[in-house]
């Protein structure tokens, strides 16, 4: 049985439609990725599965429980952390895990969560005087604290540094490996690509695209692109007359080429015969950038401004 099961949700406020028609499931031990544009109605669908929100239509199970009829007992098994929740300022790092841990009859060790989330020497710290990256870490260790089966972790990384989100990515595989099965919900590609198991790409309001980032991108009809700088000035005739190059520019030495499958092969080859070495190559692949736009025909954005909720504990 599937731990998270999604079939033909719907939720209106007054007469907009947030959801019209999603369904997907989520198999015990996946990082299972939602993908879609600001207004898609990802966060929706996250808050209606963890009960947050009263679903219009349709059929939710976690763990084979309702969130809703079966709220207290789904509560024990599902952690959540919300998009851009904050704490009171003034309450510190290990009293807030103190605190929510209290709320479980059988809650994980708070402060063996405050070493496995690089969080110990920050117990005493207030937590206005967190960092960004401290912050979402503390955000994950109260999702985790109920010890649940199921984590929703909507936009974890959106305001972060790049090392910063590096390192929230790895945490993320950790608690996958901790038997944690993970509900993200993320505006980057580059996260999905890298942590999910499967996405689901969600576009006004229904899902267009369920599958593997891998063989989501794999469906692309996208040439690759091959930068390099000749070491010796060439021709564009030298490469552009091979069957496998489509097009061949320039951007000062810099030399583009646009082909097929078998294009950097047949340009390698051409360039070994004449003696001319590629400096700086770089080969551009399709990407899931590339298969979000052309599923949804626009680019996403890569970090909406603010929505601040607090975190709260609702059973």
């Amino acid at each position: 049985m599937p731990v998270i099961e999604v079939e033909r949700l719907r939720k209106q406020y007054g007469e907009r439609t947030a959801v019209a028609d999603v369904s997907f499931s989520v198999n015990e031990g996946e990082i299972f990725g939602i993908l879609g544009p600001n207004g898609a109605g990802k966060t929706t669908t996250v808050e209606c599965i963890g009960g947050l929100r009263r679903a219009d239509g349709g059929r939710l199970r976690v763990l084979g429980l309702d969130p809703v009829g079966d709220r207290s007992r789904v509560v024990a098994e599902l952690g959540v952390q919300l998009q851009h929740s904050e704490l009171p300022p003034n309450l510190k790092v290990g009293e807030a895990l103190r605190l929510y841990s209290s709320f479980y009859e059988r809650p994980a060790d708070w402060r063996e969560l405050l070493e496995v989330l690089g969080l110990g020497p920050q117990a005493g710290t207030r937590y206005g005087k967190l960092s960004g990256g401290q912050q979402q870490r503390l955000s994950i260790a109260l999702a985790l604290v109920g010890n649940p089966r199921v984590a929703i972790l909507d936009e974890l990384t959106t305001g972060l540094d790049p090392a910063a989100r590096r390192d929230t990515w790895e945490l993320i595989e950790s608690v996958r490996d901790r038997g944690v099965t993970i509900l993200l919900v993320t505006h980057f590609m580059a996260e999905a690509e890298r942590l999910c198991d499967r996405v689901a790409v969600i576009d006004t309001g229904r899902v267009v695209a369920l599958d593997t980032p891998a063989e989501l991108t794999a469906r692309l009809d996208v040439q690759q692109r091959i930068r390099f700088v000749p070491s010796v000035p060439i021709e564009d005739s030298l490469l552009s007359e091979l069957p496998e190059v489509e097009s061949v520019s320039r951007r000062g030495d810099e030399v583009l080429v646009v082909g097929g499958a078998d294009a950097l092969a047949a340009v390698a080859a051409r360039l070994a015969r004449q003696g001319v070495l590629a400096h700086r190559l770089r080969v551009e692949q399709p990407s899931l950038d590339d298969a979000f736009l052309a599923i949804t025909g626009r680019d996403e954005v890569a970090d909406p401004g603010p929505r601040v909720r607090p975190l709260r504990h609702d059973r």
